[in-house]
């Protein structure tokens, strides 16, 4: 049951101005930051990128949309169409702060009739932090298809389980894992969590 680690690095951080997986939290890059991580808890780890380069020195598989501007959405179609794993962990280059308890809880709720597994925190859906299984590949492509770019767009064709109580972990441990740097200001947040 091979898991994979999917890192989403497509977006193109308009409302920071400069590239959000290089922005350094406690003196690491957010994207490396979520790369080790990920190494804690899957067996291998992948990045979705629009601009190889940028990242070649990570050393890690790379894969560019197959279908371009979709969003991420189309960030997991490419990662489960170009791999051979059974799960799949998601993570965004601009979360730096997951945890990999946080990954393992969730991981705890893998069974045969699951296809996604999805924090809900404060009543908010995470999709972008959740578990998914390569059976989803098909929902997600049909969604596609459609012009239906939400990530949760193939969640009523698929067996979703939503996971929504954390209380075992600390309060701070769970609202830092579930924080994103979209613009200069939640940086600076992040830069004093």
């Amino acid at each position: 049951m091979t898991t994979y680690g999917v890192i989403l690095a497509g977006g193109k951080s308009s409302r920071m101005g400069e590239n959000k997986s290089f922005l350094k939290v406690d003196g690491t890059p957010s994207v490396e930051r979520v790369i080790n991580t990920m190494s804690k808890v899957t067996d291998k780890r992948i990045l979705i990128t629009n601009d190889f380069a940028a990242y070649e020195h990570l050393g890690l598989q790379q894969y560019s949309d197959r279908y371009q501007d979709k969003g991420p959405l189309a960030g997991l179609e490419t990662a489960f169409y170009h791999t051979d794993g059974e799960w799949y962990v998601i993570a965004a280059c601009d979360m730096p702060f997951d945890h990999e308890d946080i990954f393992t809880y969730l991981l705890s709720y893998r069974c045969e009739d699951v296809d996604a597994i999805i924090p809900n925190v404060d009543g908010r859906d995470h999709p972008l932090s959740g578990i998914y299984k390569r059976s989803a590949l098909p929902a997600i492509q049909k969604q596609i298809a459609a012009n239906n770019l939400r990530v949760r767009s193939f969640f009523s064709d698929i067996n979703v389980v939503t996971v929504d109580d954390f209380s075992m972990f600390d309060e701070q441990i769970v609202t830092k894992d579930f924080f994103n740097m979209n613009n200069p200001e939640q940086y600076m947040e992040a830069k004093g969590l």
